[in-house]
Protein backbone atom coordinates (compact mmCIF):
# COMPACT_ATOMS: atom_id res chain seq x y z
CA UNK A 1 0.00 0.00 0.00
CA UNK A 2 1.25 3.41 -0.80
CA UNK A 3 1.52 6.52 1.48
CA UNK A 4 -1.45 7.97 -0.64
CA UNK A 5 -3.38 5.00 -0.60
CA UNK A 6 -2.74 4.80 3.09
CA UNK A 7 -3.43 8.23 4.09
CA UNK A 8 -7.25 7.94 1.64
CA UNK A 9 -7.90 4.40 3.83
CA UNK A 10 -7.19 6.91 7.01
CA UNK A 11 -9.79 9.32 5.95
CA UNK A 12 -12.55 6.87 4.66
CA UNK A 13 -11.73 4.96 8.11
CA UNK A 14 -12.46 8.12 10.31
CA UNK A 15 -15.47 8.94 8.53
CA UNK A 16 -16.80 5.32 9.30
CA UNK A 17 -16.01 5.57 13.03
CA UNK A 18 -17.84 8.61 13.43
CA UNK A 19 -20.72 7.25 11.58
CA UNK A 20 -20.65 4.46 13.84
CA UNK A 21 -20.34 6.76 16.97
CA UNK A 22 -24.04 7.80 16.09
CA UNK A 23 -25.79 4.67 16.17
CA UNK A 24 -24.30 3.46 19.60
CA UNK A 25 -27.23 3.36 22.52
CA UNK A 26 -24.51 4.62 24.99
CA UNK A 27 -23.44 8.20 25.60
CA UNK A 28 -20.32 7.15 26.73
CA UNK A 29 -19.28 5.39 23.60
CA UNK A 30 -20.78 7.76 21.53
CA UNK A 31 -18.30 10.10 22.69
CA UNK A 32 -15.27 7.77 22.67
CA UNK A 33 -16.28 6.82 19.04
CA UNK A 34 -16.64 10.11 17.70
CA UNK A 35 -13.38 11.14 19.36
CA UNK A 36 -11.29 8.62 17.83
CA UNK A 37 -12.71 9.50 14.56
CA UNK A 38 -11.88 13.10 15.18
CA UNK A 39 -8.52 12.59 16.42
CA UNK A 40 -7.83 10.33 13.45
CA UNK A 41 -9.12 12.94 11.16
CA UNK A 42 -7.07 15.72 12.09
CA UNK A 43 -4.23 13.49 11.25
CA UNK A 44 -5.55 13.13 7.88
CA UNK A 45 -6.47 16.36 7.40
CA UNK A 46 -3.08 17.68 8.32
CA UNK A 47 -1.94 14.87 5.79
CA UNK A 48 -4.00 16.51 3.24
CA UNK A 49 -3.26 19.79 4.05
CA UNK A 50 -7.12 20.40 4.70
CA UNK A 51 -6.58 22.69 7.58
CA UNK A 52 -10.66 24.01 7.73
CA UNK A 53 -11.42 20.24 8.16
CA UNK A 54 -8.51 19.87 10.99
CA UNK A 55 -9.50 22.77 12.73
CA UNK A 56 -13.26 21.60 12.91
CA UNK A 57 -12.46 17.91 14.36
CA UNK A 58 -9.85 19.64 16.55
CA UNK A 59 -12.96 21.57 18.01
CA UNK A 60 -14.77 18.36 18.18
CA UNK A 61 -12.15 16.30 20.02
CA UNK A 62 -12.28 18.81 23.02
CA UNK A 63 -16.14 18.78 22.61
CA UNK A 64 -16.13 15.07 23.22
CA UNK A 65 -13.06 14.95 25.90
CA UNK A 66 -14.82 18.05 27.64
CA UNK A 67 -18.32 15.53 28.03
CA UNK A 68 -16.32 12.56 28.56
CA UNK A 69 -14.63 13.97 31.84
CA UNK A 70 -17.98 15.62 33.02
CA UNK A 71 -19.61 12.46 32.82
CA UNK A 72 -16.35 10.63 34.80
CA UNK A 73 -16.81 13.11 37.61
CA UNK A 74 -20.62 12.54 37.60
CA UNK A 75 -21.18 15.82 39.40
CA UNK A 76 -24.23 16.23 37.13
CA UNK A 77 -25.87 13.25 38.76
CA UNK A 78 -28.18 14.20 41.55
CA UNK A 79 -30.52 11.70 43.92
CA UNK A 80 -33.91 12.61 44.09
CA UNK A 81 -35.94 11.74 47.28
CA UNK A 82 -37.98 10.40 47.94
CA UNK A 83 -40.26 8.41 45.32
CA UNK A 84 -43.48 7.31 46.27
CA UNK A 85 -44.28 3.83 45.07
CA UNK A 86 -47.17 4.24 43.43
CA UNK A 87 -46.47 7.41 42.06
CA UNK A 88 -47.95 8.18 38.65
CA UNK A 89 -44.38 9.45 37.32
CA UNK A 90 -42.51 6.08 38.10
CA UNK A 91 -44.91 3.80 36.91
CA UNK A 92 -44.14 5.65 33.28
CA UNK A 93 -40.65 5.56 33.64
CA UNK A 94 -40.98 1.68 33.68
CA UNK A 95 -43.47 1.02 31.73
CA UNK A 96 -41.33 3.34 28.92
CA UNK A 97 -38.67 1.11 29.58
CA UNK A 98 -40.25 -2.47 30.15
CA UNK A 99 -39.03 -4.13 27.56
CA UNK A 100 -35.21 -3.55 28.64
CA UNK A 101 -36.24 -3.63 32.15
CA UNK A 102 -37.44 -7.23 31.56
CA UNK A 103 -34.26 -8.40 29.66
CA UNK A 104 -32.10 -7.62 33.21
CA UNK A 105 -34.53 -8.07 35.72
CA UNK A 106 -37.22 -11.01 35.05
CA UNK A 107 -38.37 -11.44 38.24
CA UNK A 108 -39.21 -7.67 38.51
CA UNK A 109 -43.07 -7.30 39.13
CA UNK A 110 -43.98 -2.90 39.61
CA UNK A 111 -47.41 -4.05 41.27
CA UNK A 112 -45.05 -6.34 44.25
CA UNK A 113 -46.11 -4.14 47.00
CA UNK A 114 -43.25 -5.43 48.95
CA UNK A 115 -40.67 -3.30 47.64
CA UNK A 116 -41.72 -0.03 49.16
CA UNK A 117 -38.23 1.97 48.28
CA UNK A 118 -37.36 3.32 45.57
CA UNK A 119 -34.82 5.80 43.99
CA UNK A 120 -34.09 7.94 41.21
CA UNK A 121 -30.47 8.95 39.59
CA UNK A 122 -31.12 12.27 37.48
CA UNK A 123 -27.73 13.64 35.16
CA UNK A 124 -29.00 16.87 34.24
CA UNK A 125 -32.42 16.67 35.99
CA UNK A 126 -33.20 14.01 33.23
CA UNK A 127 -34.31 10.13 35.18
CA UNK A 128 -31.26 7.96 33.99
CA UNK A 129 -31.17 5.54 36.74
CA UNK A 130 -33.98 3.34 39.45
CA UNK A 131 -33.04 1.77 42.23
CA UNK A 132 -35.85 -0.32 44.20
CA UNK A 133 -36.36 -2.42 46.94
CA UNK A 134 -36.73 -2.52 51.20
CA UNK A 135 -35.07 -2.25 54.36
CA UNK A 136 -34.44 -5.10 55.77
CA UNK A 137 -34.72 -6.19 59.52
CA UNK A 138 -30.96 -5.67 59.24
CA UNK A 139 -31.08 -2.76 57.86
CA UNK A 140 -29.64 -3.51 54.09
CA UNK A 141 -31.13 -2.76 50.93
CA UNK A 142 -32.98 -5.88 49.76
CA UNK A 143 -32.91 -4.80 45.73
CA UNK A 144 -35.07 -6.01 43.01
CA UNK A 145 -34.29 -3.25 40.66
CA UNK A 146 -31.43 -1.87 39.89
CA UNK A 147 -31.97 -0.17 36.25
CA UNK A 148 -29.42 2.31 34.10
CA UNK A 149 -31.45 3.38 30.78
CA UNK A 150 -29.16 2.33 27.78
CA UNK A 151 -27.60 5.69 26.67
CA UNK A 152 -26.38 6.45 30.47
CA UNK A 153 -25.64 2.89 31.16
CA UNK A 154 -22.05 3.15 30.99
CA UNK A 155 -21.58 6.54 32.96
CA UNK A 156 -20.88 4.99 36.21
CA UNK A 157 -24.43 6.04 37.63
CA UNK A 158 -23.75 3.09 40.36
CA UNK A 159 -20.08 4.34 41.76
CA UNK A 160 -22.32 7.67 42.44
CA UNK A 161 -25.24 5.91 43.81
CA UNK A 162 -23.72 3.19 45.71
CA UNK A 163 -21.85 5.16 48.24
CA UNK A 164 -24.61 7.14 48.45
CA UNK A 165 -27.05 4.77 49.64
CA UNK A 166 -24.47 2.95 52.29
CA UNK A 167 -23.74 6.52 53.31
CA UNK A 168 -26.53 9.45 53.67
CA UNK A 169 -29.25 7.21 53.46
CA UNK A 170 -27.68 5.04 56.02
CA UNK A 171 -28.35 1.06 54.74
CA UNK A 172 -26.34 -1.08 56.43
CA UNK A 173 -25.51 -3.48 53.14
CA UNK A 174 -26.92 -3.21 49.73
CA UNK A 175 -28.11 -6.99 48.74
CA UNK A 176 -29.34 -8.46 45.41
CA UNK A 177 -30.99 -12.33 44.58
CA UNK A 178 -32.16 -13.40 41.60
CA UNK A 179 -29.62 -11.36 38.81
CA UNK A 180 -30.00 -11.92 35.49
CA UNK A 181 -26.44 -12.97 34.00
CA UNK A 182 -25.70 -9.55 32.34
CA UNK A 183 -27.05 -8.01 35.28
CA UNK A 184 -23.89 -10.81 37.78
CA UNK A 185 -21.24 -9.35 35.31
CA UNK A 186 -21.87 -5.44 36.54
CA UNK A 187 -22.77 -6.53 40.18
CA UNK A 188 -18.85 -8.57 39.99
CA UNK A 189 -17.75 -5.10 38.38
CA UNK A 190 -19.46 -2.78 41.26
CA UNK A 191 -17.57 -4.70 44.08
CA UNK A 192 -20.65 -6.82 44.80
CA UNK A 193 -19.78 -10.43 46.75
CA UNK A 194 -21.61 -13.68 46.28
CA UNK A 195 -22.93 -14.16 49.49
CA UNK A 196 -25.66 -16.81 51.14
CA UNK A 197 -27.50 -16.94 48.30
CA UNK A 198 -27.03 -13.05 46.64
CA UNK A 199 -24.78 -10.40 45.79
CA UNK A 200 -23.86 -8.05 49.06
CA UNK A 201 -21.87 -4.40 49.05
CA UNK A 202 -21.15 -3.24 52.41
CA UNK A 203 -19.50 0.16 53.07
CA UNK A 204 -15.88 -1.47 53.68
CA UNK A 205 -16.42 -4.21 50.37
Amino acid sequence: MNTETFIQAMGYFSTVLILISFLMTSVVKLRLFNLIGSVIFVIFAFLTKSYPTAIMNIGLCLINIYFLIRLAKSKNLTLHLPIERNSAYLREFVQLYREDIRTFFPAFDPADARYETAYFVYYDMNPVGLIIGHRTEQGALDIVLDYTIPKYRDASVGRYLYPHLLGEEGFTALEFRNAAEKHEKYLQKMGFRAADGCYRLTKNA
